[in-house]
């Protein structure tokens, strides 16, 4: 147990985190990086929109390049899953279940766990570009592919008229297995979309996804971005009595303050567009709003 004070606890490394980590440090801030290792960027074959890199990045690359600047300043980080966090009249304490720390604030970049579809090998399927998850990130990068999302029919629909953007051949695979509503057939046939049964079955073929239908159709399908939604990793702040959305983001002020006082929320965990540029300029307003709201640490 740590009995010391930190100005902030950071949990969470991914680019959020991390670019907080190196703004408090360079504020010459006392901090602690908690980090589970499970950051939402090591799933990025190569990002393309992500700022200054031209010819696109790893999403581990990335994710090496943020922590090697962070190490640059002396971020002190240590491997582990905060599971509680508690106030207090002086701060917070937060726990692993076997360790203690606290801290006058608290900065949760802690993301979001996608729901991923049952497809065997549905991890190298990411790998390899053939399941998608964010169609903002790398649509581009499949355009003019058939593409399939995979999600409920509402969603999916909407998801998919987006996509016509980027291919003329989308296709809509609904989870929730009713026939669709002649709204939503109509809905789809507006977008130039394709709404195909519920698939019995998913299977990775020869580098594409291939869906099997009760009626013995195949459809082979170049992309495939499930919509099946994402966990928000919101439970530590939640259990304090922060505000969320209706999808369990966290709310936040202009500054990243949660409503909780104190609590910042910076990343995938936000109500907000869910991009590393967003994510990184979190880090910067929260990281400045933090250092401002502490004790002078003049020299």
């Amino acid at each position: 147990m740590s009995e010391e004070m930190l100005d902030c606890l950071i949990v969470g490394a991914g680019p959020a985190g991390l670019t907080a980590a190196t703004y408090l440090a360079r504020f010459r801030r006392h901090i602690l990086l908690a980090d589970a290792g499970a950051s939402r960027a090591r799933w990025i074959p190569a990002s393309h929109n992500c700022p200054g890199f031209p010819f696109g990045v790893a999403g581990n690359e990335l994710l090496a390049r943020f922590r090697l600047q962070a190490e640059a300043y002396g971020v002190p980080g240590v491997r582990t899953r905060i599971t509680q966090l508690d106030r207090h009249a002086e701060g917070f304490t937060a726990s692993d279940g076997q360790r203690h720390w606290h801290a006058r604030t608290v900065m949760l970049a802690t993301g979001v766990v996608d729901r991923l579809p049952a497809l065997e090998g549905v991890e190298d399927a990411i790998a390899t570009g053939t399941v998608r998850l964010c169609a903002v990130c790398d649509a581009y990068e499949a355009r003019d592919d058939v593409i399939g999302v995979l999600g409920p029919g509402d969603a999916a629909v909407g998801h998919a008229a987006f996509l016509r953007t980027f291919s003329r051949h989308v296709c809509v695979l609904p989870v929730d297995g009713a026939s669709p509503d002649e709204d939503l057939q109509r809905r789809a046939t507006d977008s130039g979309v394709q709404l195909w049964p519920a698939p019995r079955r998913l299977e990775l073929v020869d580098g594409a996804c291939q869906a099997h239908f009760a009626d013995g159709r195949r459809l082979r399908m170049e992309t495939l971005y499930p919509v099946l939604g994402a966990d928000a990793q919101s439970g530590l702040a939640a259990a304090l009595g922060a505000r969320m959305d209706d999808e369990g983001a966290l709310v936040v002020d202009d500054h990243l303050q949660t409503s909780v006082p104190g609590i910042y929320a910076i990343g995938d965990v936000v109500s907000a567009l869910n991009q590393i540029s967003v994510a990184v300029g979190h880090a910067a307003i929260a990281a400045t709003a933090v250092h401002r709201r502490l004790p002078s640490n003049h020299c």
